[in-house]
């Protein structure tokens, strides 16, 4: 069979099933006797199971399929949920994401991953002892007593014997099964009567089993008197007794419980069968691309459109064109909502990075996600991932104190680490925040003055948003240590670097042994932006407006130099002025020496804000983002180019550019 054409639909399908089990395993964690997740992940491994096996791809099948085995003892309450569990599913988890990712880059898919499926198999024979709500599920084997062996129970009882039910494990390197077996069952005898043992006596002589049994015990001594007489046998790895009371009683109430659920469960569908399912496709995101594409090429023919009417003057034709605009600004905004997605996107890989590497860091630290479902252009949120781990991974290492050291500030033990996104006009703020340390002052000052950023005169002066600021230079670490983690000095300078080419900004706030909040605001939208047209001699240039903080009129008199750089005062704040003429080196450009109205553009970067001198200004246009191309890719002070209503085409302004 030709698979080729069915490989789009594994690897969405893959993806979204290897997230949900993701998703479910960390809930899980946290509530170990929550069934429900056990059958979600359960589901989504079995499917994709499945899907593999169908498009060939053997080493996902086979991890899978051994997931679902221990998945499966898990739901029948014959494995419990711990941390050693937990490991081994995310290392499966990981390895499968990476076969998937290799099939999406033209790859086989293939992996060893014997190591993961023999791992697996251990837990799923037992070998590794488990408990589940103070009973221990391979203790709890199904003994079935007959009629004769429940009459001699319940008749012991009335002379002051307890039942007893034991399993035994061996150790995994125990020779002679059979004499310790021996061995144990004389021990025994000597505090009453064994009267069942599974597997059978004859099994357990032949050595018919692997390393564990179990069998029901008559005696008068108490639970801890009979552990210790069977851990005085040599080569005894564990010993499990529980009385068969307190076994009966579990059964019940897992009986009363499962009854409660399947009423639950009986509900369910009748009041999902009265909501009408959703309908949706999927598409090829290169098609939205491309449509996309066709769309912004109908934006630009828009405005030719817009200034040919008011050349003709026609009523109807003006008429018309405003119509036509209206609909086109409709259909726009779908066509951005379609390139919107979630960043949850991004947010779902941190859950299971935090707690690794809070593992590695012997910290605790809990993730607290918020507005995960708030969208964002689909180019955005590709590129944002590593930014976000960085600034992660930078809260976890130097801001948040291992558990001894919040002690003794008087903090609890764990540390919170909160990833929030939300809309805030035409951008989305994604804010990092963590209750730990907070950024040292006197540090940063020091590492400053060594590095040569700042001088040993100009620190004292610095204002705490300055300080902060110091953190994103090249090759700056406060870290006293290089480790896996952080110290190289590579990092926030990246972070910065590669927000602000999103056209983004970030902030840090910082309070010392409070915590840090890194905030970084993105556009909404890379490809259609929001600009203000400005005249510069004979060519017309693009300002983008979620960049530009006023536009004024200088006098003569309120221009001023300062060092040989003209400088402005702007609301009481000193701050340096551009010629775009003199920057981008117009043709024909005289510098003029009349003493008229100076127009110029206030742009802003952060809290640092620069003047851009311009001739006049021509108003406000909606504009397509189009790209240099790989030759003049490195243009400073230049972010791309758009094509305008009269054909010409006009370069847009790279406003941070200009004002570092």
């Amino acid at each position: 069979m030709d698979t080729d054409q069915y490989k789009e639909i594994f690897l969405d399908e893959s993806r979204e099933h290897l997230q949900a089990v993701n998703d479910n395993i960390l809930k899980l964690e946290k509530n170990p006797n929550q069934l429900d997740l056990v059958n979600e992940i359960f589901r989504s491994a079995h499917t994709l199971k499945g899907m593999a096996a169908t498009m060939g791809f053997e080493d996902i099948a086979s991890l899978t399929h051994q997931m679902e085995n221990v998945l499966d003892l898990i739901r029948r309450n014959e494995l419990a949920v711990t941390t050693a569990v937990i490991d081994i599913t995310f290392e499966a988890i990981e390895s499968l994401e990476e076969m998937v990712s290799e099939i999406s880059e033209g790859g086989e898919g293939k992996k060893d991953v014997s190591h993961l499926v023999s791992q697996l198999e251990r837990i799923e024979k037992g070998t590794a002892s488990q408990k589940v709500d103070n009973i221990d599920k391979e203790v709890s084997v199904d003994m079935n007593l007959d009629q004769y062996q429940s009459t001699i129970i319940s008749q012991s009882k009335d002379q002051g014997y307890q039942a007893f039910q034991l399993t035994i494990q061996l150790n995994e390197d125990c020779m002679l099964k059979a004499a310790r077996v021996y061995m144990i069952f004389e021990a025994l005898e000597e505090l009453g009567e064994v009267i069942k043992a599974v597997p059978s006596v004859e099994e357990l002589e032949e050595e018919k089993f692997e390393q564990s049994f179990s069998l029901i015990l008559l005696s008068k001594e108490n639970e801890f008197i009979i552990e210790k007489r069977v851990k005085q046998v040599s080569e005894v790895y564990s010993v499990k007794v529980f009385s068969l009371d307190q076994i009966q009683k579990e059964e019940v109430t897992v009986i009363e419980a499962s009854t409660e659920d399947s009423k639950v469960h009986e509900e369910k569908p009748q009041s999902k069968s009265k909501s009408a399912a959703s309908k949706t496709i999927r598409v090829n995101i290169e098609r939205i691309d491309h449509l996309m594409n066709l769309f912004e090429e109908m934006v630009i023919d828009r405005g030719r459109l817009e200034d040919l009417s008011k050349k003709v003057g026609d009523q109807e034709l003006i008429e018309t064109v405003e119509h036509m605009s209206r609909v086109s600004q409709d259909m726009q905004g779908m066509m951005l909502t379609m390139r919107m997605v979630p960043v949850e996107q991004v947010f779902n890989r941190f859950p299971r990075m935090v707690r690794g590497l809070a593992k590695d860091l012997n910290k605790e630290i809990e993730l607290k996600i918020s507005g995960a479902d708030t969208e964002l252009d689909r180019t955005v949120v590709d590129e944002i991932g590593d930014p976000l781990v960085h600034l992660i991974r930078n809260s976890m290492d130097h801001g948040i104190e291992s558990p001894e050291k919040r002690v003794q500030q008087g903090k609890e033990k764990t540390g919170t680490l909160e990833l929030r996104a939300f809309h805030s006009g035409n951008h989305v703020i994604i804010e990092i925040e963590d209750n730990g340390a907070g950024i040292n002052r006197e540090k940063v000052i020091e590492k400053a003055i060594a590095n040569e950023l700042v001088t040993e005169e100009c620190s004292e002066k610095l204002t705490n948003e300055e300080i902060n600021d110091l953190i994103f230079a090249s090759g700056f670490s406060t870290a006293d240590q290089v480790s896996d983690v952080s110290g190289r000095g590579v990092g926030l300078d990246v972070v910065r670097s590669k927000i602000e080419s999103l056209g983004g900004h970030i902030f840090v706030e910082s309070e010392k042994g409070r915590g840090s909040k890194f905030s970084i605001q993105l556009p909404l939208t890379l490809s259609i932006l929001a600009t203000l047209l400005v005249k510069v001699v004979d060519e017309t240039y693009a300002i983008p407006l979620s960049s530009i903080e006023e536009t004024v009129l200088l006098k003569p008199e309120q221009i001023m130099n300062m060092q040989q750089q003209p400088v402005m005062d702007f609301r009481g704040k000193v701050i340096p002025i551009l010629s775009l003429a003199e920057v981008f080196q117009v043709p024909s450009y005289q510098k003029s020496t009349e003493q008229g109205n100076t127009a110029v553009v206030i742009v802003k970067k952060g809290e640092k804000m620069t003047g851009l001198i311009v001739d006049s200004f021509i108003g406000q246009k909606e504009v397509v983002l189009k790209s240099l191309g790989e030759l003049l890719q490195d243009v400073k002070g230049i972010s791309g180019a758009t094509i305008l209503g009269d054909g010409r085409v006009s370069l847009i302004i790279d406003s941070n550019a200009l004002v570092k």
